[in-house]
């Protein structure tokens, strides 16, 4: 070089991008489906194998899980866990302490108290016992029927109609006998429990219609004969705060309107908020 300077050569490098078009990124991706659709297919499997009132539970307990709230308490016993009848469930709730009028009811409400979550008390556990037991000790036969669970204001019993063993005969309101016996139990249960009572009538949504009656009136009047026994069976009458029905409004299978089970009585005790 003249004057005794170098010339400076500079020379770029392209790096080649690891894996490229052909690279393995694609795999990790196509793990986490592989994965996904695994578990998905898991959980349809077990689903399958869970009672209808189990499931009823898990449904309920989704519905209202919220992530900006404490999580519930699982209604599906697991083995090693605290036994639990899994047709009397408990579902925990926790929200203000006013209840919504007729007027403010919408889609998907339970009944005219408002629901969310809260913790259980000690007092409610002693309910549900006790509940519990008077049905496996008079009535183990129809236990799927009677239906326990802790709502925002109080506790609700709820009896429902399954196949072959109605509570009301088709379009009537006369309690049938095993409805009657029901009722007994819930009057001798609910007697010494403090609180105002209300008393709601649910029909499916098979439609009826007969003369100037429809669901609505049916559901109201197999309420107010649920009542009737309920005071018959030495319920104070004074401790009855409403008698309503909603035909088929409130639905206990909303996935399948016509099942029979959505015809059912639900007994709700209020309790009073501190």
């Amino acid at each position: 070089m003249e004057d005794g300077h170098k010339q400076i050569i500079i020379k770029k490098v392209k790096k080649k991008q690891a894996g490229g078009a052909h690279g393995g990124s694609w795999k990790v991706a196509y793990a986490d489906f592989v994965t996904a659709m695994m578990a998905f297919f898991l959980l349809l499997w077990l689903l399958s194998m869970v009672s209808d009132e189990k499931r009823i539970a898990l449904s309920e307990y989704f519905s209202q899980y919220s992530i900006f709230q404490q999580s519930g308490t699982s209604a599906v016993a697991t083995k090693g866990a605290k036994k639990m009848d899994p047709h009397l469930v408990v579902d925990l709730e926790d929200s203000p302490k006013e209840m919504r009028s007729m007027s403010s009811l919408g889609k998907g409400c339970d009944s005219f108290v408002k629901r969310s979550k809260r913790t259980v008390t000690a007092n409610d556990e002693e309910i549900v016992k006790k509940i519990r037991s008077s049905v496996d000790d008079k009535m183990a036969g129809i236990r799927d029927q009677i239906l326990v669970d802790v709502i925002e204001g109080g506790i609700r019993i709820q009896i429902i109609d399954t196949e072959g063993s109605m509570m009301f005969p088709s379009g009537s309101a006369q309690p049938t006998a095993k409805a009657m016996e029901v009722l007994r139990l819930v009057a001798e249960n609910i007697h010494e429990i403090p609180g105002r009572i209300v008393v709601e009538g649910h029909t499916d949504a098979s439609p009826y219609k007969e003369g100037q009656l429809t669901n609505w009136e049916l559901s109201t009047s197999r309420a107010s004969a649920a009542r009737l026994a309920l005071e018959r069976f030495g319920t104070d009458p004074k401790r009855i705060a409403r008698v309503v029905g909603y035909a088929d409004q409130e639905l206990l299978l909303p996935l399948d309107p016509l099942d029979q089970r959505n015809r059912r009585i639900s007994v709700i005790i209020l309790q009073s908020q501190e």
